[in-house]
């Protein structure tokens, strides 16, 4: 069974986990803004949160080569609704991007990569 862990929403930030489509989050946020169908997506996961919580979790990928460099590999928009919430902390699966290719993990998050 994978890894399900709960993180701090307050580390989906520039320096601690970065948004991989985008350079930054704010970037993230301007252009969900921008378009239409991507403005209604985070509306309608703004409504659900607040109504149920976060059920799909968020997905986080670790460079082998830059185990430094955490990102959301999947979830941008319900990580930007979760930010324009203020909601507390998320729910989420990660893994190892490795040279012979991408491995889910089952294993607890290696925290100490963010500095904590």
């Amino acid at each position: 069974m994978k890894y399900r862990g709960q993180m701090e929403t307050s580390l989906l930030n520039d320096k601690k986990i970065r948004p991989i489509q985008f350079r930054k989050w704010d970037d993230a946020r301007r252009d969900f803004a921008r378009r239409d169908k991507d403005r209604a997506l985070v509306e309608e996961l703004k409504a659900s949160i607040h109504q149920k919580g976060l059920r799909r979790p968020i997905l986080l990928g670790v460079s082998e080569r830059y185990p430094t460099d955490v990102y959301v590999g999947d979830g941008h928009h319900r990580a930007v609704a979760l930010m324009e919430l203020g909601i507390r902390s998320f729910p989420f699966h990660w893994y190892w991007i490795k040279n012979f290719g991408v491995r889910m993990e089952h294993e607890p998050f290696p925290y100490h990569l963010l500095g904590l």
